[in-house]
């Protein structure tokens, strides 16, 4: 009997994921990526003569362990660096906060500025981990469908167990996290302004939103749920950039036999009989397929690549108002010499962390208002990533690469001005923004390349320049990702699935949605086949 054909809509992380587990389930499997190069968001490119730099995405943490494994990453090149100190907030000209390396280390940090918030530290990371390790858990499982009681009650049941684990205090942490603000868990463990911020600036990262909005807490929770080479918590750089982690697992499809395109655009999700049977490409190349699975913004898979008739009346509106934007704007910066911070101008460990221009809640707020009012923070949040301090292939010798992570920028700017004409002027107060806190920053540019959030949706097919694909707020989590009912990664057309960060567990490089949706494909199509191999009477 032939095998079963699925055909794959982004060439992704968790497109390849995705392909990669079904190709080792027997599938027949074509990725088709738009792009010249695969990876999506997560590839590693020339931006400049002689440098290059993750281009998009930037860093590594959620990357699941198993899928490492499975797809046997390490033994196909990929080498994962661990970050000496997790984060470097330079707060003034004098004053600086260092957090990572060591409970011990963070709390002569924090007591700096609170002795009352440096003894609070060990319960703080206790309880979050408490409630960090049970959701790590059920992101790797397929949430269960709460519009059919029927199908979905033993799913619901296992989960239920799961959080019923926890202790009543970690229950009502939990509750807080999906509910409360950041500033209002927050404030409930800290007083030090500048400990909060350094918290707090999780619950922005790729959130356009303050950290006084309902909800954020959990934004923060999100970036608790990774690790590195097999310690929680922990960020890493990959050697090559992020496209490292694509390429190798790019080689793991290829060795499972998996047909990967590039430069092949989807222009269709072709529909039969109410069933999804193929795509048809811009080149009016046509793949038929038993399934289709888009690793795409669920925006742009039921929005421009379905015909409106293929979907229900209700699950068409409902997507129709599916909120995609995360306030990002991306720079990659080619440096003659290494920032020097007024208050820690030489060379050391805070080089090789994540450089957090955001001083405290207030300043995070502010700039999250001023985004909304004039379309970009008049002091936007920024996070600077210097790879090239660990990874000399990036940069030529005694010079640098730096990703500026650069929050609340708006999709559509209040004056209807296009992005195109305020990209450089955007960028230029990033560059000012950095310069305040490091003074010989903007001297030492020698080239950059600016993404706003409308070059991210151009470049990688990210609506709304969302990062996430699409906001991660309560209405648009588990299994309400995207919509009520189709959390479970099945499309309402037969035969198509969703596997990309706009399912649960949601954005990062994590490569779950990729896993939980090939499981999910698996499920539904070892029963098909083995009802055909009855009927052929094979």
């Amino acid at each position: 009997m032939s095998k079963l054909q699925a055909a794959i809509i982004g060439g992704g992380h968790n497109g390849l994921v995705c392909a990669y587990y079904l190709a080792r389930a027997g599938f027949g499997v074509t990725v088709l990526e738009r792009r010249p190069v695969l990876g999506g968001a997560a590839v590693t490119e020339s931006f400049h003569p002689g440098f290059r730099n993750s281009v998009a995405s930037y860093t590594v943490s959620l990357l699941a362990p198993h899928i490492i494994h499975d797809m046997g990453l390490h033994q196909r090149g990929l080498r994962i660096l661990e970050r000496p100190i997790s984060n470097f907030l330079p707060l003034d000209d004098r004053r600086s906060l260092k957090m990572g390396g060591g409970l011990a280390r963070t709390q002569a940090q924090v007591a700096q500025y609170s002795a009352k918030d440096a003894a609070a530290l060990p319960a703080y990371y206790e309880r979050l981990d408490a409630v960090a390790d049970v959701l790590r858990e059920l992101a790797r499982h397929t949430p269960p469908d709460l519009l059919a009681p029927g199908r979905g009650w033993p799913r619901s049941l296992r989960q239920a167990r799961q959080l019923n684990a926890l202790g009543t205090a970690q229950k009502r942490d939990l509750l807080a996290l999906f509910t409360q603000s950041a500033r209002d868990f927050l404030d409930g463990w800290f007083e030090s302004d500048e400990v909060k911020a350094a918290f707090g600036f999780d619950a922005v990262v790729g959130h356009f939103a303050s950290p006084d909005t309902p909800g954020s807490a959990y934004v923060l929770l999100h970036h608790c749920f990774g690790g590195v080479n097999g310690k929680k918590g922990i960020w890493g750089h990959a050697v090559g950039g992020m496209g490292a982690i694509t390429q190798a697992m790019a080689r793991a499809c290829e060795a499972a036999g998996v047909t990967l395109h590039v430069n092949a655009p989807v222009a269709q999700v072709q529909v039969q009989g109410g069933r999804a049977c193929g795509v048809l490409l811009e080149d009016g190349r046509e793949i038929a397929a038993d399934v289709v699975v888009g690793n795409v913004n669920p925006s742009l898979l039921f929005n421009r690549l379905l015909p409106r008739s293929a979907l229900p009346d209700d699950f068409a509106q409902r997507m129709a108002g599916y909120k995609s934007h995360s306030g990002t704007l991306r720079m990659n910066v080619a440096l003659s010499e290494l920032p020097r911070f007024t208050c820690l101008p030489e060379a050391g460990e805070h080089h090789a962390s994540g450089i957090v221009m955001a001083p405290s809640l207030d300043y995070m707020d502010r700039a999250y208002q001023s985004a909304r009012q004039r379309g970009w923070s008049d002091e936007p949040i920024v996070e600077m990533l210097i790879p090239s301090t660990v990874d000399h292939s990036l940069a030529p010798p005694g010079q640098h690469v730096a990703s500026l992570f650069c929050q609340q920028f708006a999709y559509e700017l209040p004056d209807g001005r296009p992005w195109a004409d305020v990209r450089e002027q955007a960028a230029d107060l990033v560059i000012e923004t950095v310069n305040r806190y490091a003074p010989n920053f903007k001297a030492s540019v020698l080239g950059r390349q600016v993404l706003s959030p409308w070059d991210l949706e151009q470049k990688f097919g990210l609506v709304g320049g969302d990062i996430m694909h699409g906001v991660m707020s309560l209405n648009q989590l588990w299994a309400a990702r995207p919509v009520l009912g189709h959390g479970d990664y099945r499309a309402p057309v037969p035969g198509l699935y969703l596997c990309g960060a706009g399912t649960h567990p949601g954005g990062g490089v994590s490569g779950l949605p990729g896993y939980n949706a090939a499981r999910e494909v698996r499920r539904d199509h070892s029963r098909l086949a083995a009802l055909r191999l009855a009927l052929s009477g094979e």
